[in-house]
């Protein structure tokens, strides 16, 4: 049983390749930088090195293997400068493209199963901003003929640790419903997830499961429980959408990156997921814990570093 896997220094794919190790399983890992592996298992998985957006590479490296993980590979978003042009101008377009080599490996035969790492919102196929890549890419792999698992994830909790300048003033923004709960998500039950249905060898055809977290979460929540784990008062701000155009437009982003970014948020915040809360959708970490264990000493430190800059300054 051949089982590859894109993205493997990520959160949820290290956590995938280390499970499948503890199986007894020497995953194929396509990774463009080998000495970003976890040392730890840099010689226990087969190597190929490559870029994921390499279509080529992507066919030649994935040939053979039983079951694929694929990852959206994280594509640059570049403002213009100085005789530089932006990037991401289309992520959507780019995403989709960047899946071509797993989809014609799928369609040919190269590749007998696909478990995508998918969203909520896919489902909507259009009008989610960036999340319409993996509506897309769903609907290539269903047309292959190959089986294929989409996994539909929440918000991972890891998201927000872009959020570290705000948070260190007290200050939770959110371009979602403050009031609404959501699905929140750690990436590293994602991952036991993943290495759970790539090990199964039972289900076959499409099968769509949505990976929710413990439990749906507001934003005022998350303001609530964030300010017990950080011990810092935490409040949510509600940010509009006009304001994340404009404020990514400022930052050099061309309208594509902006529309793709900014639509996410307002393409899902009355989505209720297809996939309902049951035993199969639910996972164990809470945020309290996440946030504990690893935004807190994240925050802590970009703090300490701000203080030593303004004191250098």
């Amino acid at each position: 049983m051949t089982i590859a896997v894109t993205t493997p220094t990520g959160r949820v794919g290290s956590r995938a390749v280390r499970l499948l190790l503890q199986a007894g399983v020497r995953p194929r890992v396509l990774v463009r930088d080998p000495a970003r592996l976890d040392p730890a298992t840099r010689d226990l998985v087969d190597v190929r090195r490559g870029d994921l957006t390499d279509t080529a590479f992507v066919r030649a490296a994935t040939a053979g293997a039983r079951t694929v993980f694929w990852v959206d590979p994280p594509l640059p978003l570049r403002p213009a400068g100085v005789g530089v042009p932006p990037t991401g101008a289309d992520p959507v377009a780019a995403s989709e493209q960047a899946a071509a080599g797993v989809v014609e490996a799928a369609r040919a035969g190269d590749v007998a199963r696909v478990v995508l790492l998918s969203s909520v919102g896919a489902e909507l196929r259009r009008g989610a901003g960036h999340i319409d890549a993996l509506g897309r890419i769903e609907e290539s792999l269903d047309a292959t003929g190959a089986d294929t698992l989409h996994l539909r994830c929440g918000y991972f909790f890891s998201n927000l640790a872009m959020s570290l300048d705000d948070l260190a003033r007290g200050v939770l923004p959110t371009q979602f419903h403050p009031e609404r709960p959501m699905a929140w998500v750690d990436p590293r039950d994602i991952g036991d997830v993943v290495a759970a249905r790539l090990l199964a060898e039972d289900w076959k055809g499409r099968v769509v499961q949505g990976v929710h977290g413990p439990e749906d979460l507001s934003f005022v929540q998350v303001a609530e429980i964030l300010t017990g784990a950080l011990g810092r008062p935490v409040r949510v701000q509600a940010v509009g959408d006009d304001d994340v155009r404009e404020a990514l437009g400022a930052a050099g982003l061309p309208p594509g990156a902006v529309a793709a970014i900014a639509g996410m948020a307002a393409g899902t915040r009355d989505l209720v997921p297809e996939q309902p809360r049951d035993v199969l959708t639910t996972t164990p970490t809470t945020l309290a814990a996440w946030a504990y264990a690893h935004l807190r000493p994240a925050l802590d430190a970009a703090m300490r570093d701000g203080a030593e800059d303004g004191a250098a300054g």
